[in-house]
């Protein structure tokens, strides 16, 4: 059985990114958003995929996802000047589901670091859910859980939210089999195509 997916919403009541995506359709590239405050997340749109022959592609040159974020205050409480610090995270994989399953494809130039995954039942698969990646939905800092007004505000934080500054899910997927870059999986509530960021015991 797959195992909790944070940013899937029966907990909070929000659409999960199937829904977001409405039906798959991919959204356009983002803009960068910028914090109002100090110590708020920044970020840079990645680029999309390609369409070929009526199916969607990732490039292998796939744009890094740009993590950017900016100082906090002294420790004195005295104001400090915001300086960004880039972050440059790329894929090491993708999701990739046919009817015969779900598989992770890794780059083959990471495949060394799959020494050892075989021996584990299972893995908790880190992703990007690109397909809400879009100013809007990264400004999102506070929900309603499960969708109901009546519910008091919490921070994105403390839901599983799929709307927050940085798009990063997690799921824990049981592993069915190992061959060379290939990891067939139980399934993983993401979309075919989605970027893997890590892979973790």
């Amino acid at each position: 059985m797959t195992g909790p997916s944070i940013p899937e919403t029966e907990e909070d009541g929000w659409p999960s990114c199937r829904d977001a995506s409405q039906g798959g359709r991919r959204a356009g590239a983002a803009a960068p958003v910028t914090g109002r405050a100090r110590g708020e997340a920044s970020s840079a749109g990645m680029r999309r995929c390609t369409r070929s022959g009526g199916s969607r592609a990732w490039s292998r040159a796939l744009a890094a996802l740009l993590l950017a974020s900016a100082t906090v205050p002294a420790s004195d409480g005295q104001d400090t000047p915001a300086v960004q610090t880039v972050y440059a995270v790329h894929p090491i994989g993708w999701v990739r589901k046919t009817e015969g399953g779900t598989t992770i494809v890794i780059d083959e130039r990471y495949q060394p670091a799959l020494l050892g995954v075989e021996a584990l039942d299972a893995i908790w698969v880190l992703y990007w859910l690109d397909r809400n990646d879009n100013a809007a939905g990264r400004s999102v800092l506070q929900v309603h859980p499960r969708g109901d007004p009546q519910n008091p505000l919490r921070g994105v934080f403390a839901t599983r939210s799929p709307f927050r500054p940085n798009l990063i899910a997690l799921s824990r997927v049981k592993i069915l089999a190992v061959r060379d870059n290939v990891i067939e999986i139980d399934g993983i509530d993401a979309y075919p195509d989605t970027p893997v960021l890590d892979l973790k015991p």
